[in-house]
């Protein structure tokens, strides 16, 4: 039972740690990088679908991406989705390719993205900290009814702020290295 519970705790974390990674490749250091436009969202034949399942994206060098749409009659849609996006990019249509040139990064954008990478390891431990405290409520109840030892109980709420404490540590290692990414010139 406590087994389950572990599993439990270490999916969610998994998930929580997996959405941050996810969170933190959209955010633009200043190199050009294919998951900075993945997301965006395009209407394609009515409904809303993100450009990696239109197009495919690469990178041309260190500020440009390409975006190559699988078809021809979809480029107004991907143009359009691209410059609706909050991401301030501008993309030119050149052909049958839709080419991204990336603005350096002023000082004031570093910072304030610096902000969002915080708080998105910010929201990261508070997903991390909720399953924790969901596990340990569990824990309670199965006390409560006397399935588990007080001893059990201890011992697994102990390693469970183990786990936690490792957790968080991992998620300040990821926030830390990306904040060092976007003050890089």
């Amino acid at each position: 039972m406590l087994d389950n519970l572990t599993k439990d705790f270490n999916t969610k974390t998994s998930a929580s740690l997996e959405a941050l990674d996810k969170n933190l490749r959209k955010i633009r250091t200043g190199r050009a990088h294919p998951s900075l436009i993945e997301s965006v969202v395009v209407d394609y034949y009515g409904s809303l679908t993100p450009l990696s399942q239109v197009a495919s994206i690469s990178t041309i060098d260190a500020r440009t991406l390409q975006v190559t749409p699988w078809e021809k009659n979809t480029i107004q849609a991907i143009e359009k989705g691209i410059l609706v996006s909050d991401l301030g990019l501008n993309p030119m249509v050149q052909g049958v390719v839709i080419r991204i040139p990336l603005p350096p990064l002023t000082q004031e954008r570093r910072i304030a993205l610096g902000k969002i990478v915080k708080q998105n390891g910010e929201a990261a431990k508070i997903a991390v900290r909720s399953s924790r405290r969901d596990i340990l409520t569990q824990i309670k109840k199965l006390l409560k009814d006397k399935s588990i030892s007080e001893d059990e109980d201890k011992r697994f709420a102990t390693n469970l702020q183990n786990e936690t404490d490792i957790i968080i540590r991992k998620i300040d290692e990821m926030v830390t290295i990306k904040e060092k990414e976007l003050l890089e010139i």
